[in-house]
């Protein structure tokens, strides 16, 4: 229960930080980061999944009245939070079966697809949802791709600090 409220807690404040700051970052007036991921990928999966779905959602619906984007990232958080489960189970299989994923000891490979494969949803549902003109759908790849792998780094590096800090001591 201890990783639950410090979950929530850095949850909000990575919340918190995404609306006042990274929201304001526009590298190459494109390259956004999402650091507020970080709470839907890495939620402790004991918890119940109803209630889990619905924090996202809410979750969501925060950041989209920091950045004022009319439910954009509450649909994309409610998405990735939904088939999360299908992505556990096809980067961690049994050991997610069994409910015995621990996130700061499963493999790095393991780590790195299931990161980016639920970065990559949560950006291409952003941008689809924003452009929604697949005539950009070029457009569309680009913006996800890029802001996928810049958050998937940024998300990267906090989860190393706070999750896996037994490495650094």
């Amino acid at each position: 229960m201890n990783n639950f409220f410090s979950h929530t807690f850095f949850g909000l404040i990575f919340l918190i930080f995404q609306g006042l700051f990274l929201n304001n970052v526009n590298l190459f007036e494109w390259l956004n980061p999402f650091l507020y991921i970080y709470f839907i990928v890495y939620y402790p999966l004991k918890n119940n999944r109803i209630i889990f779905i619905l924090i996202s959602f809410l979750y969501g619906l925060i950041q989209d009245f920091f950045s004022d984007t009319h439910a954009i990232h509450s649909a994309a958080c409610l998405i990735i939070a939904y088939f999360r489960p299908v992505f556990l189970k096809l980067y961690f299989g049994m050991a997610y079966e069994h409910q015995v994923v621990k996130f700061n000891s499963v493999e790095l490979n393991q780590n790195i697809f299931y990161l980016f494969t639920l970065t990559f949803v949560h950006h291409l549902i952003i941008f689809c949802l924003e452009i929604f003109d697949f005539g950009k759908i070029l457009l569309i790849f680009k913006n996800t791709f890029f802001n996928s792998l810049f958050t998937f780094l940024i998300v990267y590096i906090f989860y190393e600090f706070l999750i896996n800090k037994n490495k650094f001591s």
